[in-house]
Order: structure tokens, then C-alpha cells, then sequence
């Protein structure tokens, strides 16, 4: 799960983005509303962590302006405030929750992984391909009961496959998902994540298929066959 922090605090962000990330998620942080527009019009993210006292564009105007053009990306707002009337203002306006800090990394993920949760057909915490499985409270994968270990990088491109919910995903997309802003984005890399995948998912029913022109699809396996 790729996620953009948008906080002015560098203290602070930096902070939250560490513990964010030795829990397996990408985080790009920017510190002010105009630099967060600029990269949510242009990348992809899965969750949006927003601050409502930022310089240049208010994080309330930001919000608007990404629900305005149809984006419906997640949102959740941490600020210091915690008035009901701004609490009920950003829920109005397109914030999916409101947390006040100082923020509780634990009820953060719980949060976090609630908003997943919704997104997924009967809202349910386990994603399933097969016999393979992907609990949302944890974020591990198992197959056939049996945990699947995986380093950060091919844990990223499974997780995107897998909540595709059957459908392609762009290599450009994949990219977008395991690496931050920061960071040097290799296609060869993302080809050579699936192939590890191919090979630690071989005694699994479930495959990851190359479909040209499009992108990969994670998919069960036929019987007696691929």
C-alpha cells in the first residue's frame, strides 16, 4: 500500500512515515497543500494521511479540490484539532475518518486497514486468490494455511495483485506501488519481483500471469494446468 503523508511537522512526519514504513507501507511526504495536489494529480496512491494546517492550500481545500475532480481516493485526516464542528465539516466534504493528534499508531492501522477492508467485495479482512491468502489485519500472505514469507518489495506487488480483485494491473501502476518519490523506479525490477513470485508461488494453486500489452494478473490456477 502506497501512501502520501501530507504534514508540515518535519519532526513529526518523519516520525509517522518511519513507523509507517517498518510496517511494510511506501510513504512519500510533502509539508505543504500545493505539492501535495500536484503529485496526487499525477501519481497513484492508496491512502492519503492529511494534515488540515498546511501552507500554500489548506488541507479542508485540498480535500475538496480531490473530491471535486472525482477522486476517490481514501482519506484520513490527522490534525490537532479536535472540534466536532471541523470533525463533522471534513467528514462532509469527502474525509473518509478524523484523528486527532497525537495519533496512536496502533488505531492509526486499525483505521487504515478498516478503510481496506471497505474497499473489498463483502468487506471482509481476508483476501483470498485460490488457496492463496492475504489477511488485511497483518498484511500476510499464507497459502494453504501455511505463511508465505516475503521481502518488503515482492510483499508490495503481491498485495497490489491481490486487490486488483482479479483484474490486470498496469507494470507503470506496479512501479507507482513499491517505489516512493525518492526513490529510482526500475521496470526490469518490477519484472524480476514477479518472477521471484512465480517461483515462491509454484506449490500454491495461484499464478501470476503476463498479459502483454496490458500488465500482470494474479489468477487460480486451471486444473491440470497453469
Amino acid at each position: 500500500m502506497k501512501i502520501l503523508l501530507v504534514e508540515d511537522n518535519l519532526e513529526l512526519a518523519q516520525s509517522l512515515a518511519e513507523l509507517l514504513r517498518q510496517h511494510a507501507f511506501v510513504v512519500d511526504h510533502v509539508d505543504c497543500g500545493d505539492a501535495a495536489d500536484q503529485l496526487l494529480s499525477q501519481s497513484h496512491y492508496d491512502l492519503l494521511l492529511l494534515d488540515l494546517n498546511l501552507p500554500q492550500l489548506s488541507g479542508k481545500a485540498l480535500l475538496r479540490r480531490l473530491r471535486e475532480r472525482g477522486d476517490s481516493l481514501p482519506v484520513i485526516v490527522l490534525t490537532a484539532s479536535d472540534s466536532l464542528d471541523q470533525k463533522v465539516l471534513c467528514l462532509e466534504i469527502g474525509a473518509d475518518d478524523y484523528l486527532v493528534k497525537p495519533v496512536e499508531v496502533r488505531e492509526l492501522l486499525a483505521r487504515m486497514q478498516a478503510i481496506a477492508r471497505r474497499q473489498m467485495p463483502g468487506r471482509e479482512n481476508l483476501v483470498r486468490c485460490g488457496n492463496l491468502q492475504l489477511d488485511l489485519r497483518t498484511r500476510l500472505f499464507s497459502v494453504a494455511g501455511e505463511e508465505l514469507a516475503l521481502p518488503p518489495r515482492e510483499r508490495s506487488v503481491l498485495e497490489a495483485l491481490m486487490l486488483q480483485n482479479g483484474s490486470a494491473l498496469p507494470k507503470q501502476r506496479l512501479m507507482d506501488v513499491i517505489y516512493g518519490m525518492d526513490e529510482e523506479a526500475s521496470a526490469d525490477a518490477v519484472d524480476l519481483y514477479v518472477h521471484r513470485l512465480r517461483k515462491k508461488l509454484q506449490a500454491s494453486d495461484t499464478t501470476i500471469m503476463t498479459l502483454r500489452g496490458v500488465g500482470y494478473l494474479l489468477k487460480q490456477k486451471l486444473a491440470g494446468g497453469d
